[in-house]
């Protein structure tokens, strides 16, 4: 146990020494019990004695004078009573008609600082994948007949940097990402704005980062070469080997993509040496050998880093993953996982990012009032201007909070920030999952029930599943090797 030990006993058997478990998720690793405790999301190893109290509290609540009773012949009186009292003080017990612990309803100041902006540059792209959230069935903006520009202008962009740099607010730091559509049928503007984000940044006092998704069709020897010479980061939408990649990924005519692919992402790779490049995976129905995906992408083509995504679609298209599947991704999943850990447990990389993103928030005690920063720490901006919540949302009236050239609409902002604030989520209250996932992503909400502030209740056993894998994963580096946890500390 590590909180502060604090002594001091009643001997009356009053209501305030009857003792009942509270809101916790026990995991064990190496032998060892955790505790992850809702909704502050603190993690404790339990020691024997608490370990035993815990153990005697799941049959009911008791008195503490019967625990001291009941655990006397394995451990000092003193002891049980300072266990307690430790256990009282993290919340892990506490009396039986003690109120629930929840995540404070209390909202972000009005000037919380813009950590990411993501620039979608055109709402055009060169292929025609079949479960594509912004061109598929499912898409939310009219796209191709709508009134935006297909291509953002360099005075949108540059007004957008200014944008950034403003709502960044006294942050040193900001991260500048670009997207699509196909983000490279706009290179030239996309090449413009890093040159003038990098300069006013600098006029400013700040530094802003770089990345972009691409589908990598546009990839030529110059572009590689410009991304690795301006440091900007880049992460390539492929879904697999061949007959993956061409079962989904195609261009209009309905040629595959995969032989076009093959060879510059290979350059990439070989050319761009300065940040580690990542494959972006949608997982669908006709596509779940999670391990095969996995191996190819690393082993054969190189990534570095390969995060993959069941795809948001509705639960009748036929490429939507069916809860059997669901159920065998998720082993495939820990799979990894497992191996993951033999390599962190060796001081290794694994470029499992699904893992490594958990286990960094598990880490930094991550306790979210929301599903993701969207509409607050990270906006999308379409290639109008307007300022939606986030990328998937760029174009669409009804998630729109601003403009580049105007700011953004506080009052829109707060009632956005009111409404998908876990607090309101009233599904979400007794899952010990939530400081993780508070509800999941508002745009797989509004595809699945029309509704961004839906929780995502047909991902809640694979969340809650998942998350505990990495809850094991973080015991076992933490009783094996502690040192490694070092690293996300940053």
């Amino acid at each position: 146990m590590t909180p502060p030990v604090v002594t001091g006993t009643s001997d009356t058997k009053d209501a305030r020494n009857v003792f009942a478990l509270r809101d916790f998720h026990p995991f064990e690793a190496f032998g060892a019990r955790f505790l992850y405790m809702v909704p502050s999301a603190g993690i404790f190893r339990m020691d024997e004695c608490g370990r035993a109290i815990l153990d005697a509290l799941e049959a009911g609540p008791r008195h503490q004078d019967d625990l001291v009773e009941k655990l006397n012949d394995r451990f000092a009186v003193d002891r049980v009573l300072e266990t307690i009292e430790e256990l009282t003080e993290i919340r892990a017990i506490g009396g039986p008609d003690a109120p629930k612990d929840e995540a404070p309803n209390d909202l972000p100041p009005a000037d919380f600082p813009l950590n990411t902006m993501v620039l979608n540059v055109t709402n055009k792209c060169n292929l025609a994948c079949t479960y594509c959230y912004e061109y598929g069935e499912d898409k939310i903006v009219d796209t191709q007949y709508g009134n935006q520009p297909k291509f953002m202008s360099e005075d949108t962009a540059e007004e957008s940097v200014e944008f950034l740099l403003k709502q960044s607010g006294g942050q040193p730091r900001a991260h500048l990402t670009f997207f699509g559509g196909e983000t490279l049928l706009n290179f030239p503007v996309l090449q413009k704005t890093v040159a003038y984000a990098r300069r006013r940044a600098a006029e400013e006092a700040k530094t802003i980062t770089f990345s972009l998704t691409t589908n990598a069709t546009l990839l030529k020897p110059e572009i590689i070469r410009w991304l690795a010479d301006n440091d900007v980061g880049v992460t390539v939408s492929i879904d697999g080997p061949k007959p993956v990649q061409d079962g989904l990924r195609v261009f209009h005519n309905g040629r595959g993509t995969y032989d076009v692919v093959l060879p510059k992402i290979k350059e990439l790779i070989a050319t761009h040496r300065s940040r580690p490049i990542g494959a972006r995976v949608t997982l669908t129905q006709k596509n779940l050998n999670v391990l095969e995906i996995y191996r190819h992408l690393t082993d054969e083509l190189g990534f570095r880093e390969v995060g993959l995504a069941p795809v948001t679609t509705q639960e009748h298209r036929d490429y939507a993953i069916t809860p059997d599947s669901k159920d065998a991704m998720l082993q495939q999943f820990e799979e990894l996982a497992d191996e993951w850990l033999e390599h962190a447990l060796r001081d290794e990389h694994h470029g499992f990012t699904n893992v490594t993103d958990t286990i960094e928030e598990i880490h930094k005690g991550v306790s979210k009032a929301y599903g993701c920063g969207a509409g607050l720490g990270l906006l999308g901006v379409a290639t109008d201007g307007d300022v939606s919540l986030c990328h998937r949302f760029a174009g669409s009236p009804e998630h729109t909070i601003g403009t580049v050239a105007d700011g953004v609409d506080r009052e829109k902002q707060e009632q956005f920030l009111v409404d998908h604030h876990i607090a309101e989520k009233t599904d979400c209250h007794t899952c010990w999952a939530r400081p993780i996932c508070s509800g999941g992503c508002y745009h797989e909400a509004h595809v699945q029930y029309g509704d961004s502030s839906h929780a995502n209740l047909h991902y809640c056993t694979w969340v809650r599943s998942w998350t505990h894998t990495c809850l094991e994963i973080y015991g076992a580096l933490a009783e094996k090797n502690p040192k490694f946890l070092e690293r996300y500390d940053a």
